[in-house]
C-alpha cells in the first residue's frame, strides 16, 4: 500500500492550490482524481475569469480583495505565460445597476475608469484554466518540491486506522485534504450543504480582436490568434441548478452569444468547443477552509448544544488530521489560491484560518436549525 504525508482527493483549481502550496515544504505529496487529468472537470469548463467583486463591505467582499491581490501576484510572479493582464470592463445591466455602481464607488478597493456604457478595471485578468492547473502541479521552480500525481482513481472510501487516512483499501495518508467540489459523498455530515450550480462556457473563433475582457450578463474574453485572420474568444457561463437543465446545448450557446452581443460587436461567429461543469457553493457563498468537525462525537460530548448553549469552536471534536477546501463557486481562480496558502500553513506551522471561513459557522448554524 503506497504511503504519503499528504494526500489531496480533487485536483481541480483548489487541489492543485493546495499541491502547490505544499511543495513549498515537502515532496511527500499525492494529488488524485477521478478525471483523466488536472481540471478535469468544473475548473476545467471555468471561464477563469479574475475581477473585483463590488459592493459595500462585508465578510464576503473582504475574502474577495485579499484573494484577489495574492492571486494576482501569484500568478504574475509563477505563471505569467498561462495568465493574461489585460483588464476588465465591467458593464452595468441597467439604469438600476449603474446606480448600485455609484452607490458603491465609496468603497472600491480597486483603482478603475470610465470605458463608454462601462468601468474598466485594471486588475481584470484571464488565465488559461487547465493550463495553470498543469503548470501548478508540474513545475518545480523556486525550491518547490515534486507533486505526485494519479489520475482515473475514483475515491469511494475513506477510513481512519488511528494513524492514517486509508483510502479505496490502497492508499495511504497521514494528513487528508479533500478538494471535491460539488461531490461530498465521502463525509456524511449533515451540516456540509455543498450546492452545485451548472454552468456551460463556450470558446468561439471571430475575425473581432479584443484586447481585453468584458462583464456584463455574461463574461467575454479578450481575444487570442488563431491565424492570421481569426481570433479564439472565451464565453461564460449559463447558470443551472440541475444538471439536466443543462441538455439543451442548442439554448445555452444561443444564450451565451446573445449576451456576449449586448457587450460587443463580435463577427463572422463560429463555435469551437463548448464546456460545462459544477460550480460547489456553501449556502453563505463563503468557502469552507481547514479542519472538519465530527458532528456526533461533539453533540455527544456537549450534549446542551441542543439547548442553543455556546461552546467555544476549539472544543469542538474534529475528524484526526482530516481537512478540506471547498466552496469556492464561480470565483475559484480567485479565491482558491489565497485559501490554499491559509489550509497549508493551518497544516504545517499551525497558523490560524479566519474564523469566518471555517466549519465552525456551518456546524453552529445547522446546530441550532435542529432546535427549531
Amino acid at each position: 500500500m503506497e504511503i504519503y504525508e499528504h494526500i489531496i482527493v480533487g485536483a481541480g483549481i483548489s487541489g492543485c492550490s493546495v499541491a502547490y502550496e505544499l511543495s513549498q515544504h515537502t515532496n511527500d505529496i499525492l494529488l488524485v482524481d477521478k478525471g483523466t487529468s488536472v481540471a478535469f472537470g468544473g475548473s476545467g469548463a471555468a471561464g477563469a475569469f479574475l475581477s473585483p467583486l463590488l459592493g459595500k463591505p462585508n465578510d464576503f467582499k473582504d475574502l474577495v480583495t485579499k484573494s484577489l491581490k495574492y492571486s494576482i501576484n501569484l500568478y504574475k510572479k509563477n505563471f505569467p505565460y498561462v495568465s493574461y493582464f489585460c483588464g476588465t470592463t465591467r458593464i452595468p445591466k441597467n439604469k438600476t445597476d449603474d446606480d448600485k455602481f455609484k452607490e458603491y464607488i465609496p468603497y472600491m478597493d480597486f483603482p478603475y475608469t470610465k470605458d463608454n456604457d462601462g468601468y474598466f478595471f485594471k486588475i481584470g485578468t484571464v488565465v488559461n484554466s487547465v493550463g495553470l492547473c498543469k503548470m501548478m502541479t508540474t513545475s518545480f521552480s523556486n525550491n518547490r518540491k515534486k507533486i505526485n500525481t494519479k489520475f482515473n482513481f475514483d475515491v469511494q472510501d475513506i477510513k481512519y486506522d488511528g494513524e492514517h487516512w486509508i483510502l479505496n483499501d490502497k492508499l495511504k495518508a497521514k494528513n487528508l485534504i479533500l478538494t471535491t467540489g460539488a461531490d461530498v459523498k465521502l463525509l456524511d455530515e449533515f451540516y456540509l450543504k455543498i450546492r452545485a450550480v451548472w454552468g456551460r462556457r463556450i470558446d468561439i473563433s471571430t475575425t473581432t480582436e479584443l484586447d481585453h475582457n468584458y462583464h456584463k450578463a455574461c463574461s467575454v474574453s479578450k481575444s487570442f490568434p488563431m491565424d492570421e485572420n481569426k481570433f479564439r474568444v472565451s464565453i461564460g457561463a449559463t447558470h443551472h441548478r440541475d444538471l439536466k437543465d443543462t441538455q439543451d446545448i442548442e439554448k445555452d450557446n444561443k444564450y451565451l452569444l446573445n449576451k456576449a452581443s449586448e457587450i460587443v460587436e463580435l463577427k463572422d461567429v463560429e463555435i469551437i468547443k463548448e464546456y460545462i461543469g459544477a460550480r460547489a457553493s456553501s449556502n453563505d457563498y463563503l468557502p469552507i477552509v481547514g479542519s472538519v468537525i465530527n458532528s456526533k462525537k461533539t453533540i455527544e460530548e456537549f450534549p446542551y448544544l441542543a439547548n442553543g448553549t455556546n461552546v467555544n469552536p476549539q472544543r469542538f471534536s474534529r475528524y484526526e488530521n482530516l481537512y478540506m477546501l471547498n466552496g469556492v463557486g464561480g470565483r475559484g481562480f480567485v479565491l482558491a489560491p489565497y485559501l490554499a496558502k491559509q489550509l497549508v500553513d493551518n497544516i504545517v506551522e499551525n497558523k490560524p484560518i479566519d474564523e469566518n471561513i471555517t466549519t465552525n459557522r456551518l456546524f453552529i448554524r445547522e446546530v441550532k436549525r435542529m432546535i427549531k
